[in-house]
């Protein structure tokens, strides 16, 4: 018999449309626990799980791996900036985090804001260890020791190399002059280098990322072209993604052990508004390397405003559905491996 407050419930909620463009239910009836032996068992619960909210559905413990704050009145945007920011605060963040259901986020610093981390080290002190991490931007050639110590003690767990935000391309010499440089000096602190590079030049990261030492991760789908598809090609029956400039390469570096992916920012990627293309390519990492695939919402969607993200988090949700704890690694268990700590 169902209780007054899980009617309540299954009242309330209305399937919605995946951002996949499917509307069947988005998890099974059953979830699945670990033993002591990392085995997963089947816990069937009296009312099926994809009849409640989203918040009341995503693993316990989720991090939010990638998102931004940002208060230009504040904290100054860079000379550099390539666009112009609205203010978007830790408050804010995450307050919308909550409604999601995820208590623990990852804040990357936005190109805008250059080597400037003021703004995200305010946010990262005002979350607090149990709840936060970040990501910075750094010069080099520049930073202390010191400071990087400093940074770490409260929560900062990689750096960040954003080309692809600002249209900034470089050759296979230079990208790989520029990691190993960031790599010299978080290496001692077990940190990630996190890119931002478009899907075409990930092939030169094949030769560089055995000689970093440190764990890689890179951002958005591996920052795919996929504008240019026509409809059909767009089908995920269809849509071939190793057919894309890049795509195997990417691929072979998540099978190598020491690169993640961030499943994340679809909307910067595709005009397919189901899309379908996402989805083929999301399917194969899944398939391939379901330890190294981050879920992460791109908060507050700069350049994209109004986008509502719970469809994406539905999907990537469905996504998960058929392998045992498959959820519980892309929302919790690949970032707390990734930064090196449960936390």
């Amino acid at each position: 018999m169902i209780s007054p407050s899980a009617t309540k419930i299954l009242t309330e909620f209305k399937p919605r449309a995946s951002l996949f463009g499917n509307t069947r239910v988005l998890l099974s009836t059953a979830s699945f626990e670990e033993d002591k032996r990392g085995h997963y068992r089947r816990d069937v619960r009296g009312i099926t799980t994809q009849c409640y909210p989203l918040k009341h559905r995503i693993p316990p413990g989720t991090w939010d791996t990638h998102m931004h704050v940002v208060d230009p009145q504040r904290f100054p945007v860079s000379p550099y900036a390539v666009y112009s920011p609205s203010k978007h605060t830790i408050e804010e963040a995450m307050s919308f985090e909550s409604s999601l259901g995820i208590g623990k986020i990852v804040l990357v610093q936005p190109s805008i804001y250059g080597t400037d981390n003021s703004c995200l080290l305010e946010a990262l002190r005002y979350v607090g260890p149990s709840r936060g991490r970040a990501v910075v931007v750094i010069d080099p050639t520049t930073i202390d020791a010191q400071t990087l110590a400093d940074w770490h003690a409260i929560g900062v767990r990689g750096v960040r190399v954003n080309l692809k935000s600002v249209g900034k391309v470089l050759d296979e010499r230079e990208l790989a002059e520029t990691l190993l440089q960031h790599a010299q000096v978080i290496r001692p602190f077990g940190w990630v280098l996190q890119v931002y590079i478009s899907l075409d030049m990930v092939p030169m990261l094949q030769n560089v990322v055995p000689k970093l030492g440190v764990k890689l991760c890179i951002d958005h789908f591996g920052g795919p072209d996929l504008t240019t598809l026509d409809d059909k090609q767009h089908h995920v029956l269809s849509f071939n993604p190793y057919a894309l400039p890049g795509f195997s390469a990417l691929i072979a570096l998540l099978q190598a052990g020491e690169t993640y992916a961030k499943i994340s920012a679809p909307y910067r990627l595709s005009k397919d508004e189901q899309y379908r293309d996402l989805e083929a390519m999301a399917r194969e990492f899944l398939r391939v390397a379901p330890n190294r695939v981050l879920y992460a919402t791109d908060w507050p969607h700069t350049r994209f405003a109004g986008t509502d993200i719970e469809p994406f988090t539905e999907s990537c949700l469905r996504l998960c559905e058929d392998v045992p704890g498959l959820a519980d690694r892309v929302f919790v268990r690949n970032a707390e491996e990734m930064m090196g700590e449960n936390v």
